[in-house]
């Protein structure tokens, strides 16, 4: 055998520190080492390949020796198991987290050396092998596999709802010495009569009731009024402190931080933190249970019902690899629909044939890949009878593992690339704006969700009108709390509940009552008229007060709608509204057809003479770009607002940033054309310097008004784009349109308070039937809460 592999050497490599070795995951499946057949790893390249796949690496490398790796997962009988314990992080699939499998496995694993073509298997451990051999197999064995390397990096930016910055202030805090000593027991707060929920502010020792939360239970925000008056930055939550440690909140940093010198900080009141006993839930504890109270999270995952689990080709679920269900609940919509099969799971096998030396960076493959293990089946399997005196049971591992694809779509972007969950609004527009650059020359699969909205802006001064155009993938509804139809029996649930607070009890959440809005509510705030303040009008040569409308030029082959659940609280965090929506499961959509430009309406002229300049507050331009948002939107949101402050800023930076021009250069109606730019000479030269021709740099300095440093920006991320200017300024993007008439075929769901926690299930019409995807669970649906969904796609009748 020895001599066998001998005549290979000359391609047999080790893999060098820090090279990736995919050992768990086929390039171009979902075979894994507990796979039936196993995973074939290339002592070359060390790609991994299933066995369907092997042949095609070796005839297009001649690499023919490979290190095979097969793994039986055995269940662990429930004596065995350790007992499971509750969850202490706000995560799922990260450790710590809720547990999507209460199930423990042991496993069995055999390797070998494989040569292709023969398929000669050499069994190890075989110390006859030459030692470049041995060196190569200690080598794939001993590494880190690219998807843990991956997982890795992916984690160190990931907040896992425990881990906590040190305080800015810790060493620094000012305690004032006015005599307070905080007995051990008996708290209450200074400024009512809450014993719950109650916070010591470490400068002063004063106690205080906490925030009210989202549910109406907490406190009545009388430690926040005491910072907002005092400017006192630390506070411990009573009830938490022991030896170990306690619930600090920053109110300045606006954050859960740790506090080193806490001992020193108790001990100036009183406090003994060795002697401290923790009474009370602490801040985490609190928000597990608001996620895993009877409500919301059980009524979405349908858990009261015996679900009947599906299997096979469109069954398939997807592995939760550490918040990823928003992922997941995604593409499992996107694979059901004709566009994004015909462009990727139909010619699945020319991608993979055609794939780059990499198959691993390649987003088409990788997408390729996950439509066909999706539809192919081969990874949705019923569990095998076993019989009564089997004491152990093999598990055929269900579902896919989309490491490579996760890792590729997150590849340079701030959150994506986390394992931090995520707004599923913002990851498919990100996953759109990825398949697009990808699509180039090609079949573009998200063309069957685009649309054009028509806009209407009229001057309330010349009653002159301006229509434009732009394109969309997405309708987002706004929610208009006062349509609700049930006023009176919310108000008496509410009434109810802050009665039951006040006597120290709390309401069944059996008998939770939320708003409830009907969903043609929604559509009607979308297109009753929006008044636009400091529009300037081109007819006037002044600004004056603008009447908006929006309405939809054309109408896609599939709607996806957004119910901008989303807003901001007091303290800056973004909340989910706690509403049901009556969602119709079909719907006429004709009142959105736009009719453009009407007899007797007088078109706003083109000219622009006089437009006065635009003024922004950098202070306040400064504070809301650390928050994290474009700097463009910052600045829309500050002309927009008159500069009147940062809190009427940023509330309007909530309700536009869903906007598709949100980050795009501030430019006021009327303000002059890019026919008539007149492009920097030194900027010019600037840009050319990096390396690009004369027209792909004047481009840039348009799209920046003559910025050379926005320009360069803009250039990095628009390298695609530039690459045939010519081009991609000739081509003018293509509407489907047909029948304003849709069915409701798929809907996506959240569960959790805002957008930075919590859960995605979706569910699919499928074959006349709704069908629940919850991560690698598939599932005949009894009641889809379709209530209750964030996003909706609607089929075009």
């Amino acid at each position: 055998m020895a001599a066998t592999v001998s005549a290979f050497l000359s391609k047999i490599r080790v893999p060098s520190s820090g090279e990736k070795v995919y050992k768990d995951e086929c390039m171009f499946s979902f075979d894994t080492p507990e796979s039936p057949d196993g995973l074939y790893v290339c002592m070359n390249t060390f790609f991994g390949f299933g066995k369907k796949q092997v042949e095609r690496h070796y005839k297009k490398t001649q690499n023919a020796v490979f290190f095979h790796i097969q793994r039986v997962k055995n269940e662990v009988p429930s004596d065995r198991a350790e007992k499971k314990s509750k969850p202490t992080k706000l995560a799922i699939g990260v450790e710590g987290g809720f547990d999507t499998d209460e199930k423990k496995y042991e496993y069995e694993e055999n390797i070998s050396i494989v040569i292709l073509p023969e398929w000669t298997v050499i069994p190890l451990p075989d110390h006859t092998l030459p030692l470049q051999v041995q060196l190569s197999i200690a080598g794939i064995q001993s590494s880190q596999s690219a998807s843990k390397l991956s997982d890795a990096a992916a984690l160190a930016g990931t907040w896992d709802g425990e881990k906590r910055q040190v305080s800015k202030h810790a060493e620094v805090l000012q305690q004032l010495d006015n005599g307070r000593k905080i007995p051990p027991n008996g708290w209450k707060c200074a400024r009512c009569d809450l014993t719950q929920n109650l916070w010591v502010n470490l400068t002063d020792g004063t106690i205080l009731c906490g925030r009210r939360f989202f549910d109406g239970s907490g406190g009545n925000n009388h430690a926040v009024d005491h910072y907002n008056e005092t400017h006192y930055p630390l506070a411990v939550k009573l009830g938490t402190i022991t030896p170990s440690g306690a619930d600090v909140y920053s109110y300045d940093e606006d954050d859960m931080v740790e506090d080193p010198q806490l001992p020193r900080h108790l001990a100036h009141f009183g406090i003994n933190i060795a002697s401290m006993e923790k009474t009370d839930k602490t801040m985490l504890e609190l928000e597990i249970d608001l996620n895993q109270k009877i409500g919301e999270w059980d009524v979405i995952q349908e858990s009261g019902s015996q679900l009947t689990p599906l299997y096979g080709p469109g069954y398939t679920g997807m592995v939760n690899l550490g918040n990823s269900c928003y992922m997941n609940s995604v593409m499992q919509v996107l694979f059901t629909l004709p566009d994004f099969k015909k462009r990727y799971t139909d010619p699945a096998e020319k991608f993979f044939d055609n794939a780059p030396a990499d198959p691993s960076s390649d987003f088409n493959t990788q997408m390729a890949k996950l439509g066909h293990g999706l539809q192919c089946g081969d990874y949705s399997h019923s569990p095998p009878e076993q019989s009564s005196d089997d004491e152990t049971k093999h598990v055929v591992p269900n579902g896919l593992r989309p490491h490579m694809l996760k890792t590729l779509i997150g590849h340079g972007h701030p959150e994506f690339s986390t394992k931090k969950q995520q707004d599923v609004q913002e990851f498919i527009l990100h996953l759109f704006s990825l398949i697009q650059r990808n699509s180039r020359g090609s079949v573009n699969a998200t063309d069957c969700f685009k649309f054009q909205v028509e806009e209407r802006l009229e001057c309330q001064v010349s009653k002159k009108v301006k229509y434009s155009k732009r394109e969309d993938f997405m309708l987002a509804l706004p929610i208009p709390m006062e349509a609700a139809v049930n006023k009176e029996e919310f108000a008496a649930y509410e009434a109810k509940k802050k009665l039951l607070e006040e006597q120290g009890l709390k309401v069944d959440p059996k008998d939770l009552i939320r708003p409830r809005i009907p969903l043609l509510e929604c559509l009607k705030t979308f297109t009753s008229m929006e008044e636009v303040s400091d529009f300037y009008s081109t007819a006037i040569q002044t600004k004056t007060t603008a009447l908006k409308t929006t309405r939809l030029a054309t109408f896609p082959d599939y709607l996806l709608i957004q119910l901008k659940k989303f807003t901001i609280g007091a303290d800056w965090v973004p909340k989910k509204l706690d509403i049901s929506v009556d969602v119709p499961d079909q719907l006429d959509l004709s009142m959105l057809r736009g009719q453009g430009l009407q007899p007797g309406e007088d078109e706003l002229p083109d000219d622009a003479t006089g437009q006065p300049e635009i003024t922004i507050d950098e202070g306040l331009l400064s504070q809301l770009v650390e928050m994290g948002f474009a700097p463009e939107g910052c600045k829309k949101a500050l002309y927009h607002t008159k500069n009147s402050g940062i809190e009427a800023a940023m509330n309007w930076v909530m309700e536009h940033m869903e906007d598709p021009d949100f980050s795009d250069p501030l430019v006021l109606p009327g303000a002059r054309k890019h026919d008539d730019f007149c492009v920097s000479e030194e900027g010019l030269s600037m840009i050319m310097s990096m390396g690009f021709t004369a027209e792909q740099a004047v481009k840039a300095l348009k799209a920046t008004d003559n910025n050379v440093e926005r320009a360069a920006d803009w250039i990095f991320s628009h390298v695609d784009e530039l690459m045939d200017t010519d081009a991609t300024e000739q081509a003018q993007p293509e509407f489907r349109d047909g029948s304003e008439k849709y069915k409701l075929i798929a809907f996506i769901s959240h569960m959790g308070t805002s957008t930075m926690v919590g859960h995605y299930v979706c569910h699919i019409l499928k074959e006349g039937r709704w069908v629940i995807f919850n991560d690698e669970k598939v599932a005949l649906s009894e009641h889809p809460p379709k209530d209750l969904a964030y996003l909706y796609v609607y089929q075009r009748l």
